[in-house]
């Protein structure tokens, strides 16, 4: 099969199916609350039995982020009304305001792997090239970025408190008042709960819950678009649907946590064609041969996507920077890149 048919015969599987996703809203949503209300119940007995409860409750938070995901490519739902009204209100739950998520995420799509076109809905990625030729303050801020700690552990605070709590440069009046209405929504949400359940049960049960799912939603995020041999090319030769298939990977995980994480570990089906819903993502990647070769990653191999900190374009490979010497040895001598800081520092969509 041709690769530029891929998309075409992956159309049949981008159709809604409204009892399954009635189904899907009510497996999650309801569990999550449930299991909100359990670790606020379990205060009273000990944390050390809240705290696994958040963690499996975070779980649920990520599956409804799938849901709303889903929402932005108007894909959960088939009236654009009814998607509209779900993505916001899973926004408010999931801290991510629905218009300014979808726009960059619509972005990230149409420019995955673009090195042209980086600085929208993605991770900050440079070039051995560019990194070579930046100055010391943007190689010392680059790598503060790439550090795993940093975009792990901290980057779920970043994400939540400042990154989706204002604007994005050139947000137009609807994005920038839908973005206005989800902070007051989610301000008012604490104010009511900080009342009735008190501020401190607030903290101890909210923190755990944010933090672990906004770790798990940037790791998926992350490996599965920085693995060994990915995809990544300049304007000219930038393929849409290469980039779906070979710059996407499929992240195989045990069926418990592909069915927590919405099936978005076949990320590769979903960059291929992102109105297909996330229960119909292993169909599509099952009955479509070429995209059972697309790159294949376990939990195992994933890990080793922590080092990869720069794009070889020589090479067509991420190294850290432990290859970095070699790189520069090998880097045939060229015109140094003209950097565009702005364009160059991604967020994560």
């Amino acid at each position: 099969m041709n690769i530029a048919e891929l998309k075409k015969h992956s159309a049949p599987f981008a159709r809604t199916n409204t009892a399954a996703s009635l189904r899907q809203l009510a497996n999650t949503l309801l569990p999550f609350l449930l299991l909100w209300a359990a670790a606020y119940a379990s205060l009273s007995i000990s944390y050390w039995l809240t705290i696994p409860i958040t963690v499996v409750a975070a779980s649920f938070l990520i599956r409804t982020f799938i849901i709303f995901h889903d929402c932005c490519h108007q894909s959960f739902f088939k009236s654009r009304k009814a998607n509209d009204w779900l993505g916001n209100i899973t926004g408010i739950l999931t801290h991510f305001p629905y218009e300014q998520w979808k726009n960059a995420h619509n972005i990230h799509h149409a420019t995955s792997g673009n090195l042209d076109k980086r600085g929208v809905g993605d991770m900050w990625v440079m070039t051995v090239e560019e990194y070579i030729a930046s100055p010391p303050r943007i190689k010392l801020a680059y790598r503060f970025y790439r550090n795993p700690f940093v975009f792990l552990v901290l980057g779920p605070l970043l994400v939540f408190l400042v990154t989706y709590r204002k604007n994005r440069p050139g947000a137009k009046r609807r994005e920038k008042l839908n973005t206005y209405m989800t902070n007051v929504a989610i301000v008012a949400l604490y104010a009511v709960l900080g009342e009735l359940l008190g501020w401190k049960s607030l903290l101890l049960v909210q923190t755990p819950i944010l933090w672990v799912a906004g770790m798990m939603g940037i790791w998926l995020f992350y490996v599965q678009h920085q693995f060994e041999d990915s995809y990544f090319e300049n304007d000219d030769d930038w393929s849409y649907v290469k980039a779906a298939v070979e710059g996407s990977s499929y992240y195989q995980l045990p069926r418990l946590l592909q069915w927590i994480t919405g099936n978005i570990g076949f990320h590769h089906v979903h960059h291929l064609n992102p109105k297909v819903p996330n229960y119909n993502l292993e169909k599509t990647h099952l009955a479509i041969p070429p995209l059972q070769k697309a790159a294949t990653i376990n939990i195992r191999t994933s890990l080793q996507s922590l080092r990869f900190r720069l794009w070889d374009e020589d090479a067509k490979t991420f190294i850290g920077f432990r290859e970095l010497s070699a790189a520069r040895r090998r880097l045939v001598v060229k015109p140094k890149p003209q950097l565009n800081e702005e364009a160059r520092i991604g967020r994560t969509g």
